[in-house]
């Protein structure tokens, strides 16, 4: 089979650096480039942080050169193109993550382990072309470059440069690309950077609004929304990389970075996502939670596992895929609800409405065995029935993922690709 031919868009901040590290590990992918922006940390940073992740890579198989076959697209025959896109977002002022990606997006390793800073650029030189040339052209050339329909194109950040490409030439785009696949939004769950939005489309959601909005005039920008994919946190929070799990099989000394991580103990890799983990368990810890909440490696997964399917063809999901079309708008310039995806719940077969009469829903979900809290509202939403093939991917809407293989085989398998371990 051959092999899919990716972009990545990314603010690599945390679990963007593990999903690169995922795509790395991927046979199935071939990366062309990596396009960074502003988003989980500034521009700079971002940029560094490809960097820092194949200089760990390499560092690993340097030490272990046995392993090389664990990452196909490291040694690639032709190098990825790493470019710098958005410093910022179409309108308004520029928000970041940095209150739980810290400064550098890789939880400050830069203070706690300056072993990990940037030591030459050789080893970057020889697994990638670094360009001057901004995202924008490197997209569109690579698009150009490659048989229509073929290429899937990765956001596991802000929307930015893809509204950036739409706005310049949304034909070429609409034309030729083979399928983008997006890790932003929150529908029926709350938000992570706020109460009601989830990050990426929070960083900006003028972005959103140009691309993923049908307008009652028609949108000069709209995606090709029958090649879209989008993971909300609906999905993508329910798959976890839980820190018990990353200390049994992977690291037995993980701490916290009260504890930092020891680069004489341990192989380069290792001691790299340990160092990159220990503050993020500190932060998750705060939340209750003792795990890392896998969303873009999810999105990774899901562009693995469904490639472009060829012009003309019905487009379905891989067997475990489930997805359903959901139509709504999202807020741009509120005080308190920036990014927040506004669903129209009176009447809309897209949404799970509650209805008039509370008591009586609340009675049927019960009925049902649907799983709620004290009030409706809480409910997982219903799905709704269609009149069309199973897991058929129609135009209309956007197209949300609703199901994965689950939470227990991406687990398994990110252990396996990216640190080796087989349960």
């Amino acid at each position: 089979m051959s092999k899919i031919p990716v972009i990545i868009s990314t603010d690599p901040g945390v679990d963007d650096i593990v999903a690169i590290l995922f795509a790395l590990a991927s046979p199935e992918l071939e990366i062309l480039a990596f396009i960074t922006s502003f988003g989980n940390t500034d521009i700079s940073h971002s940029h560094k942080n490809i960097l820092k992740a194949y200089q760990a890579v390499s560092r690993h198989l340097e030490a272990f050169p046995h392993e090389a076959a664990r990452f196909p697209n490291f040694n690639a025959p032709v190098k990825p193109i790493l470019a710098c896109g958005s410093v910022g977002p179409l309108e308004g002022d520029i928000h970041s993550a940095q209150y739980f990606h810290g400064r550098d997006g890789l939880g400050g390793i830069s203070e706690r382990h300056p072993e990990l800073d940037l030591e030459n650029t050789a080893v970057q030189d020889a697994h990638l072309t670094i360009t001057d040339l901004t995202g924008l052209e490197v997209v569109s050339h690579l698009i150009r470059s490659r048989p229509p329909r073929t290429v899937t194109y990765i956001a596991l950040g802000p929307l930015t440069d893809l509204a950036w490409l739409m706005n310049e030439d949304a034909n070429l785009f609409r034309e030729r690309i083979g399928r983008i696949v997006c890790m932003g939004g929150a529908l029926d769950v709350p938000g992570n950077t706020s109460p009601v939005a989830e990050f990426n489309f929070f960083a900006d959601p003028y972005a959103v609004k140009k691309l993923l909005i049908q307008a009652e005039i028609e949108n000069p920008t709209l995606l090709p929304l029958d090649r879209f994919l989008m993971l909300p946190l609906d999905i993508t929070t329910l798959h976890e990389l839980p820190f018990p799990f990353y200390k049994t099989h992977i690291d037995p000394s993980f701490e916290t970075s009260a504890k930092p991580s020891d680069p004489r103990i341990k192989a380069p890799l290792v001691h790299f996502t340990s160092s990159v983990l220990e503050q993020t368990r500190v932060v998750m810890l705060q939340f209750g939670k003792d795990a890392m909440e896998l969303h873009d490696i999810v999105a990774m997964w899901c562009a693995i596992e469904n490639p472009p399917m060829p012009e003309g063809s019905i487009d379905k999901l891989a067997p475990g895929w489930t997805a359903r079309n959901r139509i709504f708008d999202i807020e741009r310039t509120g005080e308190l609800t920036r990014g927040f995806l506004v669903v129209d719940r009176r009447d809309d077969v897209s949404a799970y409405a509650p209805g008039a009469n509370r008591a009586q829903v609340q009675a049927e979900l019960e009925k049902h065995k649907f799983q709620h809290g004290a009030w409706e509202s809480t409910a997982v939403p219903a799905l709704v029935e269609t009149e069309h093939a199973p897991n058929a991917i129609l135009p209309q809407g956007v197209l949300c993922v609703d199901g994965t293989p689950g939470p227990a085989t991406l687990l398994k398998l990110l252990a396996k690709r990216v640190w080796g371990v087989e349960e």
